[in-house]
């Protein structure tokens, strides 16, 4: 799991080439705790893409601009640009993430 350490390294995610889920959560948010344990079995699952776990509340900014409201929440981005997302505020299961990356490989 990559964690940008500034919004010019976010940025820069957001911008290369292949596969990224942005993850957004918050320390605070119960339902992201909860699916905390499962992401590194999320990512060996698709080794395919790259996550990336963005702080709402550090990149309250981005989280407004992308239009993420509710966490946890994912956006993916291929080459930059965005063919998904999984955005609400109900919490998520591993089996639930997976089954829409799974839909994301199209």
């Amino acid at each position: 799991m990559i964690v940008p350490k500034n919004i010019e390294e976010l940025a820069h995610l957001a911008e290369q080439e292949g596969k990224y889920v942005f993850f957004f959560s918050a320390t605070w948010c119960g339902d992201c705790r909860y699916i905390k344990p499962f992401l590194p079995e999320i990512e060996a699952d698709n080794p395919d893409v790259h996550f990336v776990l963005v702080d709402r509340d550090e990149y309250l900014d981005v989280a407004q601009e992308w239009n993420v409201f509710g966490i946890p929440s994912l956006v993916v981005l291929e080459n930059g640009k965005e063919i998904g997302r999984f955005v609400n505020r109900n919490r998520k299961t591993k089996q639930e993430i997976n089954d829409f990356l799974a839909s994301m490989r199209g």
